[in-house]
């Protein structure tokens, strides 16, 4: 399944080989040439994409589509099959590493997939097992009718199909590295599934923050204007910024060059992007995008309008308990039900956080890093929060050298022999 990945091939702009499955779906689904195309882009464009931006890598890698079934055993739910029994496929580049290094995994964010992190690889790889995803419905991964109905289900989407995967490659005892969206992913499935995971690495994670009372009130006023009352009604209707990259066809990729242009580097510590990376990121971006809408339709059911976790992981590890107990104490049967719902959360969260865990913030990341402090109070496992100076949400291109240091340190009990002893690297600051 796995297929080794050659440097001529990677700097060639041919199209990229896929496995027999996406080939003949992109093929079926798209018979008229690039250029006749009103989105001009397909499965094997964004594998394309991938290998000529992972071209400058300098560790060798291999690049593979990892079978997750159609469904996990013996299921019949709806949501993860989709409307066919098709296989699907996690996209997944691994990279040559040290013998006996610890495995890190490495999960992307909303609109994201894992070429994001293109320019970490090289120096991840000197110290860890490296292995990169795209999710389910995300980047060059299958992607299935989007079905959930739910935030439930939305979030069993990506729980589900990450641990189909895990399966599938056999993997345990990782570290697992989540960045905004997939920090929020990262986080829900290490409380499911704890005993695979040695360590939590969560990179602006979104799903911490609970909504302030300021804010709050903000976005309350908000709404109640004519602009705030489009907005909200567009969120809730599951209009996505990819729809717009698809209306606009063969101009999407000129607004893709705009906004990566203007948004990467904004933050940077000096090492602005190159011509050829800010080129080869260009297409990469756009051409995740514009392929078919699938896990990107997850939004509204995560998040409320204003980009507030409907179920806040916050709210999860802190204020479940007393309303819970509560309930249990006090039942009516009257309220039955709720108090039946109640006591399921309370079993489903009863488990405490079990796995060591450190935030990794830019100093201008959007992501209030005050929720990652209101969370470590309630754990009872090692917690550290780290800030990285000329970093902003994307922290790990804006400033990856200080990103580096910041993984380093976090992951010091398993790269030092005297990890007690290290202190956090300079530039680096700890809330």
């Amino acid at each position: 399944m796995a297929e080794e990945i050659s440097k001529s091939e990677l700097r060639s702009s041919a199209a990229a080989t896929s496995t027999p499955s996406s080939s003949t779906t992109a093929k079926s689904r798209w018979s008229w040439p690039s250029v006749l195309r009103w989105i001009p882009t397909s499965t094997n464009h964004i594998i394309a994409a991938e290998k000529r931006l992972l071209s400058i890598i300098k560790t060798p890698y291999v690049q593979e589509q990892v079978n997750i079934g159609s469904s996990p055993p013996g299921s019949k739910i709806r949501w993860f099959r989709s409307s066919s029994d098709e296989p699907r496929f996690i996209n997944t580049v691994t990279f040559d590493s040290k013998e006996d290094s610890p495995t890190l995994i490495m999960v992307h964010g909303y609109g994201a997939s894992q070429g994001f992190f293109f320019r970490n690889f090289d120096a991840l790889a000197s110290r860890f097992r490296v292995i990169a995803i795209d999710q389910l419905g995300c980047g060059g991964s299958s992607r299935p009718d989007f079905t959930c109905k739910s935030t439930e289900e939305t979030e069993a989407w990506f729980i589900d199909s990450f641990e189909e995967w895990r399966k599938a490659k056999n993997l345990s005892n990782f570290i697992l590295l989540g960045h905004s969206l997939g920090g929020y992913v990262a986080a829900k499935y290490a409380l499911k599934h704890p005993e695979h995971v040695q360590h939590l690495i969560l990179v602006g994670p979104a799903g911490f923050s609970a909504q302030s009372d300021a804010k709050s009130e903000w976005i309350t006023k908000f709404r109640a204007t004519w602009k705030g009352a489009i907005l909200n009604h567009l969120w809730e209707s599951n209009f996505t910024p990819q729809k717009i990259i698809r209306g606009l066809g063969p101009w999407g990729p000129d607004l893709v060059r705009k906004y990566t242009n203007a948004r990467f580097g904004a933050y940077s510590s000096g090492s602005v992007l190159t011509t050829e990376e800010s080129s080869l990121l260009t297409d990469y971006v756009y051409h995740t995008l514009a392929a078919k809408a699938s896990g990107e339709l997850c939004l509204k059911y995560i998040f409320a309008f204003g980009a507030f976790a409907r179920m806040p992981l916050l709210h999860r590890i802190k204020k479940l308990f007393p309303t819970a107990i509560l309930w249990i104490l006090i039942p009516s049967k009257t309220d039955i039900q709720q108090y039946n719902n109640v006591l399921v959360e309370l079993i489903d969260c009863a488990p405490e956080w079990k796995v060591p865990t450190t935030f990794i913030y830019g100093f201008e990341d959007w992501m209030n890093y005050q929720g990652a402090q209101e969370a470590r109070k309630h754990m009872k496992v090692p917690c550290e929060i780290i800030r990285v100076p000329q970093g902003g949400h994307f922290v790990f291109i804006d400033n990856p050298s200080g990103f580096h240091a910041a993984m380093f340190y976090a992951c010091r009990r398993f790269l030092s022999p005297d990890p007690d002893h290290e202190s956090l690297p300079e530039g680096l600051s700890s809330a």
